[in-house]
């Protein structure tokens, strides 16, 4: 007698993962497929699509923490399963966020009281926390405005064209007028001066940036502090100033602690930071610490009886992971100060070693500075044959993923490369990044020049019409490289 039975096909056990049926045919993408599959096979379909994605320790655009140490990932994944906002059942959980709020506030020079604990709140990320920030602005200036009888609804903002694009999501989504200071040709930050001028009795906040994306640049926080503390007193407004530190608030206090840009200053008000970037954490937490509890408004704040117990909350979210509130205690503990000067000084001294590298090649004009956060920002000297766009194409084929981008207004003529120097990016692949786009750059002077810079040279030169400016060269060029980059994610479904 054969015990042996044919395998039917709905027994695929027998089967390795590449010799099964699942993999032979393309799976749905866009409905839910009618049938299960095996949990191996399913594994792997996945895994094999994700391959195709790039390496996030060469992704050089980003700011966010690619690498963590393997006990806080243990930590991370113990608990993956914890809904933050599940407080009395998870009460310790509560308790670390509020230690990380209270460290923070510290950190930022907070004017706190020996047993007076800190006002703050854990978010999903520093949009979240520009979000609550601004809501807290501007539910103040209108309880103060209709105190004194006065119209409010038509409050604005005032920040610098550079700010990242939650500002405007803000601006947009609530109703506020979003103010911007335009920038300057070799001046790539908002300047303190103009910022003040465009403020008026409508104004809810003036919102500096400590670490600008395009340059790493940190504003002047302090002179626009003056500034405003001469036209309160000139006009009886009390315009207050909020601090966006996503980049630069885990940076400053350790590699410039004289620097004076948070609570030391009296009309800072709020300051958010993303723990996610420089705060040594994966994606998914930021913080948002406010100077006092008169800064954020008690009808803002949520009182919840959920799961039994009364829940003081201020979120635009419900559920949220513990884990990332977690991973950050675990960074804030076991760092400690000196950690994270080490790590900074370490960020700080190999974005150094690859200024000097590209330096060195003579092809680069540096756009970051020195003080900031550790990136460096560079463009190309020579444009006229090859731009930046394409030495960023080019350096895709070695693996590394370096943004190319145009300036806000009134500076969208300048193009620029970035590379952001996290804690994972050691010195050898600062090397290795230097001698790779050198051989991008061999490669790209070898190609002709562009055909459309030489048909346009033409034209011109045959019609007699007037010769463009080589900056207005640049821009054409630079808008036709935007379209085909933008034309290129559209074909791979990319969602920027």
């Amino acid at each position: 007698m054969v015990l042996s039975k044919a395998a039917s096909e709905n027994d695929v056990s027998v089967h390795s993962t590449f010799a099964s049926r699942y993999v032979r045919v393309s799976l749905p993408r866009f409905q839910m497929p009618e049938n299960s599959i095996p949990k191996e096979a399913a594994y792997q379909i996945i895994n094999d699509e994700l391959m195709l994605d790039g390496n996030p320790r060469l992704n050089l655009a980003s700011f966010v923490t690619t690498w963590m140490e393997p006990e806080c990932d243990k930590l991370i994944m113990a608990a993956i399963n914890k809904n933050y906002v599940d407080m009395d059942e998870y009460p310790v959980t509560t308790e670390l966020q509020n230690r990380c709020v209270n460290m923070i506030a510290h950190l930022f020079n907070a004017p706190l009281g020996e047993e007076e604990t800190a006002v703050g709140v854990g978010t999903v990320g520093s949009s979240e926390a520009i979000m609550l920030a601004g809501l807290a602005f501007k539910r103040k200036w209108q309880n103060k405005m209709k105190a004194q009888g006065k119209p409010f609804d038509k409050p604005n903002i005032v920040t610098g064209a550079n700010v990242q694009v939650c500002w405007e999501k803000f601006a947009r989504y609530f109703e506020v007028e979003l103010k911007e200071v335009k920038l300057e040709d070799g001046y790539y930050v908002m300047d303190p001066e103009k910022a003040v001028e465009m403020v008026d009795e409508n104004t809810i906040c003036v919102a500096a940036i400590l670490g600008s994306t395009l340059n790493g640049e940190f504003e002047d926080v302090k002179r626009l502090n003056d500034l405003l503390v001469e036209k309160n007193k000139e006009t009886g407004w009390d315009t207050p100033i909020h601090v966006d530190a996503a980049s630069g608030g885990f940076i400053a206090p350790f590699l410039y602690p004289e620097l004076e840009w948070d609570f030391r200053l009296p009309l800072v008000k709020s300051i958010n930071v993303s723990g996610h970037k420089y705060g040594l954490v994966y994606a998914g937490i930021g913080w948002v610490i406010w100077r006092n509890k008169e800064d954020l408004p008690e009808e803002l704040i949520f009182h919840i009886n959920y799961l039994g117990a009364d829940q003081p909350t201020f979120t635009l979210n419900f559920s949220k992971g513990s884990s990332q509130v977690i991973a950050q205690y675990y960074q804030l503990i076991r760092l400690g100060y000196e950690g994270y000067r080490n790590i900074m000084e370490n960020c700080q001294e190999n974005a150094r070693v690859l200024k000097e590298g590209l330096e060195k090649t003579g092809k680069f004009n540096i756009v970051s500075k020195e003080i900031g956060v550790p990136l460096v920002a560079f463009s190309l000297k020579d444009n006229s044959k090859h731009n930046e766009f394409e030495v960023s194409d080019h350096l895709r084929r070695f693996g590394w993923i370096v943004p190319a981008y145009t300036m806000p207004p009134n500076a969208e003529h300048v193009t620029v490369l970035r590379v952001v120097i996290r804690e994972d990016f050691s010195r050898t692949l600062a090397e290795r990044l230097v001698a790779d786009i050198q051989k991008v750059l061999h490669e790209l002077d070898s190609l002709p020049a562009r055909v459309s810079a030489k048909l346009a040279a033409a034209e011109e030169s045959s019609s007699g019409v007037h010769k463009k400016s080589a900056m207005e060269v640049q821009l054409e060029i630079t808008n036709v490289w935007k379209k085909f980059v933008a034309e290129k994610k559209k074909t791979k479904n990319v969602i920027c």
